[in-house]
């Protein structure tokens, strides 16, 4: 490639402040360093999380920084040492890596990888030599998730990429690297839902959408989507969802309802909205002596979860999940396959393409709920 080796110019969505509009800039991506590639973006989603750090209520939240975390594109360039990839290599980057070697990645039981978050750069948005790639305006950019998808080039490290199939529409596979990966993932990997059981998903945004999906492979015979907001209702059905309620049709608790309409409360729910008092009820919604409840959503820096411990001792299970427990560079090539084979939806999730320039009216359409997500295409 012309460009290898060379500092690549380009636009990108700047996150300059916390709670400030991101501005389109341009920026100067350098090459990649030893175990690094520079990838040039070909689309990417607009997730909640992206939102919640741009808002300044995530922890980890460093500006300015490269926002984005569910892309595709192709492989521009490798640095020294680099061998699974080559430049023109369709590639999806991964916000959890597989490194193959730390004790998390041997362990079956988990995929946190902790390579990098162990030397502590990817959360304080560096490259795993303590800098970043990023430039503009004279000052140096941070990182995202390992990801920054919000550019027309960005710099990943070897260990958080994924090359898959070259013929996949990179518009739809992008949502891989993400929503639809964490809530299927929820479902089958991480509470391992059963044949015939009755599962319970809270918010059905593209995560729980993801995580109906996912109940439905499993063979759950009963799937209750609950939202305060009806007109997400029809799609839920369309995705498996048998049943669905909503909250403020009722005066009593929403577990309390579960628990009614079950016979004693489901045999799995998923918490998909990243809220601290609905996470309690989604584990309250659960049936005494086998119950599991998983939560999949991010609740703000500070917060808790409480519940009474006897919901605990009297048999229940209360789990998270990140990335839908797949163990992310092994995993991501399988799922673009079943999508390729039309045995997992993902063309459903994309409601809006947007070119990349209308970014602000993406993050719009996705507060106002008019979405399932937003695809920027580069």
């Amino acid at each position: 490639m012309e460009t290898a080796g060379r500092e690549i110019l380009c636009k990108a969505a700047v996150a300059w402040e916390a709670g400030k509009p991101l501005m389109m800039e341009e920026v100067r991506v350098a090459p990649p360093k030893a175990g690094e590639v520079r990838i040039k973006i070909v689309a990417t989603g607009i997730c909640h999380t992206d939102s919640y750090t741009l808002s300044g209520s995530d922890p980890e939240g460093v500006f300015p920084v490269v926002l984005g975390h569910e892309g595709a594109g192709t492989v521009e360039s490798v640095g020294e040492g680099v061998t699974k990839f080559q430049p023109g290599d369709t590639v999806i980057p991964l916000y959890i890596p597989q490194c193959g070697e730390c004790k998390f990645c041997k362990n079956p039981k988990t995929n946190l990888c902790q390579k990098i978050r162990y030397m502590l750069t990817q959360g304080k948005g560096l490259m795993p030599d303590g800098t970043t790639r990023f430039t503009c305006k004279g000052k140096s950019l941070f990182h995202f998730m390992g990801c920054s998808t919000f550019s027309e080039y960005t710099v990943v490290a070897e260990i958080s990429l994924a090359k898959v199939n070259p013929r996949a529409p990179l518009d739809k596979v992008c949502l891989l690297g993400c929503g639809i990966t964490t809530g299927y993932g929820a479902a089958v990997n991480t509470a391992k839902v059963e044949d015939l059981s009755t599962c319970a998903v809270f918010g059905l945004g593209a995560l729980g959408l993801a995580a109906i999906m996912g109940c439905k492979a499993a063979g759950a015979a009963r799937i209750i989507g609950i939202d305060l907001n009806p007109d997400k209702f029809k799609t839920a059905r369309e995705f498996g969802a048998t049943d669905v309620v909503n909250p403020k049709d009722h005066s009593k608790p929403i577990q309390e309802v579960l628990v009614e309409m079950t016979d004693g409360g489901v045999d799995y729910s998923f918490e998909c909205v990243g809220n601290v008092a609905i996470m309690r009820a989604a584990l309250e919604a659960c049936h005494k002596g086998w119950g599991t409840s998983v939560i999949i959503g991010v609740a703000a820096a500070g917060q808790e979860i409480t519940t009474r411990p006897f919901q605990l001792v009297t048999g229940r299970t209360w789990k998270g999940t990140a990335f839908g427990g797949y163990k992310s560079v092994d995993s991501v090539p399988k799922l673009v396959e079943e999508y390729m084979n039309k045995n997992l939806k993902v063309d459903e999730f994309v409601t809006h393409t947007l070119p990349f320039d209308k970014i602000t009216e993406g993050f719009d359409l996705m507060h106002a709920g008019k979405c399932i997500r937003v695809v920027l295409q580069l």
